[in-house]
């Protein structure tokens, strides 16, 4: 039985490639190649759990996959079935379905048509995966899918200002949740001493024999969860994204950021709970986060002019109360919650546009009054500082900027006196001492051998904070996101039992994407001649071909599951000891960064108003 899990991975995987090399043209078969093979999908899903119940329901494990092993590490590709994911995949299979044949009519004539059900199959694929997944490497694969598909859903509209730049600020949401997920699978490696799969943490014994003796690693893994999970599905401090996500399609609002998306914290949560079961500091803070989220979104749903921005806070209030009864144990409750949500959430969104002159029209023909509600019953100053507050969204947005991405520009400025020929000569200098060092490892003295490790991680860090606030050159800034990488994989080096091999896996995709990514630059400035980073110049609309390249390079760099890099920063991860909680900081921060960078490089070349505009655009007040 378990054989039959990869077919729920392989349909939709076979339809996503079939989507790829579809005519732009045919939206007939562009539509039917996506509600085909999702309706096939959910058709094998339905017989699957009918004989899946009717064969005792038993929790099924699939761990023959193995894509990489060397000493003391392995990568499995592993695939896990229980009622979490019965309920998951069924919910998100049906909602996709039915979201790929309201897309059909919805979008016609769009000139994004097949870019939009492209990015719904790639979507869907790297749902499958996530709710499928038998151990964190799997999940971090189908995480890293619906994080990239999010991004592209959010900017769809490429040719406008806004839906650009807050598809830039989700993603910024989504590098602290994926660095999240690598610091749990980092302490996993050194608390389980393998790749762990969640079958094994259903196993109360083993766990809790592991956690006697490592409670902080326990309540830090649990922290790191919970991290994950809050970013992932839009709750506090996390939470303004979610409103500003809604700039795509609508359909893609209904599948992404009220239905299966942002639940998929919860099932990270439901997933993870024998875990942190009994660390109930943690399940204190994961019922306060769902509280406080609950209570914020509420009130600021209450004052939203938009349908959208209105559905999305009440959505993420629900989660919320979900995120109270998965912390109280109430799994069930949990389910039943989150499949209900889900269809109320893609139903309201989806009839929206509808509800809304509906709306237009019974206000100025019928026009009632609004009854008396609870809060009249306050004090006026509370009243209008709580309508305030909610109207601001309770300053979130703001504070993400102030005190995360503001203090990392800040840094990156402060180095504007270090100029790129300088940072070159000190990379070269550092790189080249470092293999003299690392031949010669034995013969340094003990108390610069402890420090060399995060010596380099930290120049790495400033490399690459160096690229995150470069505004001008783009070569610069593309060339110090691959020193970085090379710095990093210098620094972990350094570490016991990290092989040379280890070295060359890490580094070939990053190398292979760097000659690709130098290659497609050099292309765009012979047709553009002018090409930088102090604007947004839209060159997809001209050269959409040249776009997808350089967006799977940018992919390939931040370690997307398409090059060896992905499988080298689990390496990485697994290197780092359990005491060099600095040194996992600071690879950490350059991951986050590095991927934010890529990402801003890529969509001030690519993506925004068309530079020349001699065709329609929207600008920035769309």
């Amino acid at each position: 039985m378990e054989k039959i899990l990869q077919i729920f991975i392989i349909i939709p995987f076979i339809g996503f490639i079939l989507s790829l090399i579809t005519p732009r043209m045919k939206e007939n078969l562009i539509s039917r190649t996506a509600f085909g093979f999702v309706g096939l999908n959910l058709l094998c899903i339905s017989i699957f759990v009918i004989y899946w119940i009717y064969s005792g329901h038993p929790n099924l494990n699939l761990n023959e996959i193995l894509v990489y092993q060397t000493t003391g590490y392995e990568f499995l590709l592993d695939f896990y079935f229980d009622k979490i994911s019965m309920v998951y995949l069924l919910v998100g299979s049906f909602l996709t379905f039915l979201v790929t044949i309201y897309s059909r009519y919805y979008l016609h004539r769009e000139r994004g048509y097949k870019r939009f059900f492209n990015t719904v199959l790639f979507f869907y694929l790297g749902y499958n995966i996530t709710v499928l997944s038998g151990n964190f490497e799997t999940l971090f694969l189908g995480w890293e899918i619906l994080g990239i598909s999010s991004f592209l859903l959010i900017s769809f509209y490429r040719e406008r200002y806004l839906p650009v730049k807050n598809a830039i600020k989700v993603f910024s949401i989504y590098r602290i949740g994926d660095v999240g997920l690598l610091l749990v699978m980092w302490l996993s490696h050194h608390l389980w001493h393998e790749n762990v799969s969640f079958m094994k943490l259903n196993n109360y014994e083993l766990v809790h024999e592991h956690l006697q003796y490592h409670s902080v690693i326990g309540v830090f893994i649990s922290s790191m969860i919970l991290l994950s999970a809050a970013a992932k599905s839009a709750q506090f401090p996390f939470s303004s994204w979610l409103p500003r996500a809604m700039e795509g399609p609508t359909p893609s609002s209904a599948i992404f950021y009220g239905s299966l998306s942002v639940h998929i914290g919860v099932f990270l949560l439901l997933r993870t709970f024998p875990f942190w079961d009994y660390q109930y500091s943690v399940r204190v803070l994961i019922a306060f986060v769902g509280l406080i989220t609950a209570i914020l979104g509420g009130l600021t749903a209450r004052v939203q002019s938009s349908v959208k921005s209105q559905i999305a806070y009440a959505s993420l209030a629900q989660i919320g109360i979900i995120f109270i009864e998965v912390a109280a144990g109430f799994e069930n409750l949990a389910l039943i919650h989150f499949a209900g949500n889900a269809f109320l959430r893609t139903y309201q969104l989806l009839v929206s546009p509808s509800v809304v002159s509906y709306l237009i029209k019974e206000q100025f023909y019928n026009f009632t009054p609004r009854k008396h509600s609870a809060e009249n019953s306050l004090p006026n100053r509370l009243k209008y500082t709580i309508y305030l507050f909610s109207l601001k969204e309770w300053n979130l947005d703001w504070f993400m900027s102030e005190y995360i991405w503001m203090p990392i520009k800040r840094a990156g400025r402060k180095m504007s006196f270090m100029n790129f020929n300088t940072i070159s000569i000190v990379f070269a200098i550092l790189f080249f001492s470092g293999l003299i060092a690392f031949q010669m490892e034995k013969s340094i003295p003990e108390i610069f051998h402890r420090f060399l490790s995060e010596f380099y991680a930290l120049f790495g860090l400033i490399l690459v904070l160096k690229s995150f606030t470069e505004r001008e050159n783009l070569w610069h800034s593309f060339t110090l996101i691959i020193m970085n990488n090379f710095m990093v994989a210098m620094a972990i080096s350094f570490n016991e039992h990290f092989e040379f091999a280890h070295t060359v896996l890490y580094l070939s995709g990053i190398v292979f994407a760097g000659f690709v990514g130098y290659f497609s630059l050099n292309l765009l400035k012979k047709r553009e001649q002018q090409i930088d980073l102090t604007q947004f110049y839209g060159h997809s609309y001209k050269h959409p071909r040249l776009a997808f390249l350089f967006l799977l390079v940018c992919m390939a760099l931040s370690g997307f599951p398409i090059t060896p890099t992905f499988i080298g920063e689990d390496l990485i991860y697994s290197h780092i000891g359990e005491n060099q909680a600095v040194l996992a900081l600071i690879v950490s921060l350059s991951f986050i960064i590095d991927g934010l960078a890529l990402i801003r490089i890529y969509s001030r070349l690519f993506l925004g108003a068309p530079i020349k505009r001699f065709h329609e655009v929207g600008f920035r007040s769309s």
